[in-house]
């Protein structure tokens, strides 16, 4: 009979910082740069918004489904495989709907490359659990994301909306950050090694309870994809409920999103900052209280700089409180079973939120629609700490087996 002992995290460098933050970047692309692909469609295809909007979410979908599928696989070794066949399956997709304007092959170079974004997904978000200080990690991650994608979002406009430049775009990212995947961490990142139970302690062995992961994975992801999903709802309303509701303008608009940018740059470097000083369970629990309470405020804002400036410290709160339940998901185990389906989970929400925002605004009005978003928060924050109690539990253990492992292995 023997037992396996959990991997050895390793510590963060830049060549792996650029594989997996980069990978991941190339995932999350498409969704980032959403509003331009619809724009983008419309023109390559001379499509209504309507039709346009149902393709990109199409694509989107398929990037959610294809990281939720290959995530187990980005828990074992085949995580480099994935990530490689994901990102050149995105760059000729993408490529493909950029060079050629045939409508159908627009159509299918889309769908295409969102398929291989979900590789990259999947085996980005699996190999943040390889490095040690999950939070820290999370906080140069979301650091890294934001920051690039600004630049992209910045630059695009400047060349012109064209599917060339817009999909063109998503193709050589994917194809940019293909040479650099040779330096995405493996799973897992050291071999497990097998110890008979005889050689070793009952106290020292640090095997992982797996019965207590599982379940605490499937309520993190549960959790998680219902707050996004309540998040994003807010985000996708934001435009059309600070205009009815608060006379914001465009412009005004304009400002409350790139100062939600930067709220999430500020709120990343805090993070990379504190790390787990703080744990991980109090500071999500009262994040997510903090957030609900924000989203409530702003659907009773009727003054244009209130609204911005509650809806610029929502984002920052929630920013911050995605990178914890990042953290959470990389402390549940090492080799990524849990981080890596988290941000397809996460797509999965996302995409639909423009139709749940809609249909909650139609029912309950705005106040009714922020209150019920608020609530969601303060219920989704009982398992989230419960969860990432567990989850920072569990990354205690691993420094006792590693030590046994490599005794055992001398």
């Amino acid at each position: 009979m023997s037992q396996s002992l959990p991997s050895v995290r390793i510590p963060l460098r830049l060549p792996t910082a650029v594989a997996t933050f980069g990978i991941g970047i190339a995932g999350y692309l498409g969704v980032n740069l959403s509003p331009y692909l619809i724009i983008a469609v419309q023109s390559a295809l001379g499509a209504d918004v309507a039709t346009a909007s149902w393709i990109v979410t199409g694509a989107l979908l398929l990037t959610a489904l294809t990281g939720l599928a290959t995530a187990k696989l980005c828990a074992g070794p085949r995580r480099l495989l994935v990530a490689r066949v994901g990102l050149v399956a995105a760059a000729v997709g993408f490529g493909a709907a950029a060079l050629v304007p045939t409508p159908w092959v627009v159509v299918a170079g889309l769908l295409v490359g969102g398929l291989g974004a979900g590789g990259a997904v999947s085996s980005s978000g699996a190999a943040i659990a390889a490095f040690v200080n999950p939070d820290r990690v999370a906080g140069f991650g979301g650091l890294a994301n934001r920051a690039v994608v600004t630049v992209i979002l910045a630059i695009i406009p400047l060349l012109g909306l064209a599917p060339l430049n817009v999909f063109g775009t998503l193709a050589l990212f994917s194809l940019a950050v293909l040479f650099a995947s040779v330096w995405l961490p493996s799973a897992p990142a050291v071999d497990h090694v097998a110890v008979p139970a005889a050689e070793v302690g009952a106290s020292v062995i640090a095997s992982r309870p797996r019965r207590a992961e599982t379940i605490a994975g499937f309520v993190l992801l549960v959790t998680f994809a219902l707050w996004a999903a309540s998040e994003d709802s807010l985000w996708a309303m934001a435009g059309v409920m600070g205009a009815d509701q608060a006379a914001l303008t465009p412009e005004g608009l304009g400002i409350a999103l790139s100062g939600a940018t930067a709220g999430g740059l500020v709120g990343a470097i805090l993070l990379m900052i504190v790390g787990d000083r703080l744990g991980r369970a109090v500071p999500l629990a009262i994040l997510l209280v903090v957030g609900g309470a924000l989203k409530i405020v702003e659907g009773f804002v009727t003054e244009p700089t209130a609204f911005i400036v509650v809806f610029i410290a929502w984002n920052t709160v929630y920013a911050i409180a995605f990178m914890y339940f990042v953290a959470t998901s990389a402390g549940l185990d090492a080799d990524g079973r849990w981080s890596g389906p988290l941000f397809a989970v996460y797509l999965v929400g996302s995409s639909l939120t423009p139709v749940i925002g809609a249909a909650l605004v139609g029912a309950f009005g705005y106040q009714g629609f922020t209150v019920v978003l608020g609530v969601a928060s303060f219920v989704l924050a009982v398992p989230a700490f419960l969860v990432a109690r567990i989850s920072s539990r569990l990354q205690r253990t691993e420094a006792p087996a590693a030590t046994v492992a490599e005794e055992v292995a001398a």
